[in-house]
């Protein structure tokens, strides 16, 4: 690990993605932090074109700074989306500057956006682990868990409701049915009832239905026959 002149306001420390650059103490807003340093690269120079790690700073179409030596402190600055510094570019002098865009308090991790073409090479495929982006993740992980949560709640609902809407049916088929047995029963009883009365009633003979003048004739008949005097 190089070393770094206590004078500096920053230091290399352990970041969640590695090492990172770290305040020892306040930077102010606007203030310039670090240059960032290497050789330079010449597009027109074919040498040049088989040069190709994660450090090189494009500055303009022909010009790019090869980060990766040691002597580039810069290149300890982590990403981030949203950043507490920025690269100034001077393509005429072929030099970027790293400066603060807010105050930067001690101890808090120093970072600028790296630009579009870098994260969608080198960070979007294993994802962006700027707090930002952490955030991002957290808020995105914790509207899932309450989303999962709702839908298990409603679905709990709606088996309550249909149990108990299966119960209350269950309810009123008994009630109905009790209400059929005892209507039977009831007419079973009435039947029984109107059997009974008609077997108490003396049956009608064929005498007891023949006239009572014609069975006073049949009297008189079999007395004459039988010689009783009058």
């Amino acid at each position: 690990m190089p070393e770094i002149s206590p004078n500096k306001p920053y230091r290399i420390g352990r970041s969640k993605t590695g090492l990172g650059l770290f305040a020892t103490k306040k930077i102010k807003k606007g203030d310039k932090i670090i240059r960032y340093m290497g050789p330079l690269l010449d597009s027109k120079n074919k040498k040049h074109d088989d040069i190709d790690n994660k450090y090189l700073f494009e500055i303009n179409n022909r010009w790019t700074i090869d980060g990766s030596t040691r002597k580039n402190i810069a290149r300890y600055i982590n990403h981030s989306c949203k950043p507490n510094a920025e690269s100034d570019v001077n393509a005429r002098k072929r030099k970027v500057i790293i400066r603060a865009v807010k105050t930067i308090e001690a101890g808090e991790e120093i970072n600028y956006d790296y630009g579009t073409d870098y994260f969608k090479i080198f960070l979007k495929p294993i994802g962006c682990k700027c707090d930002s982006c952490e955030k991002k993740r957290k808020k995105k992980r914790a509207e899932e868990r309450a989303e999962k949560l709702r839908l298990r709640l409603k679905a709990e609902k709606k088996a309550e409701r249909l149990a108990e809407k299966a119960k209350t049916a269950k309810t009123k088929t008994a009630k109905v049915s009790k209400a059929k047995t005892v209507k039977t029963k009831a007419a079973k009883s009435t039947v029984a009832n109107a059997h009974a009365r008609g077997t108490g009633k003396p049956t009608k003979t064929k005498a007891s239905r023949t006239s009572p003048s014609v069975a006073r004739s049949s009297a008189k008949a079999s007395a004459r026959g039988s010689g009783v005097a009058r």
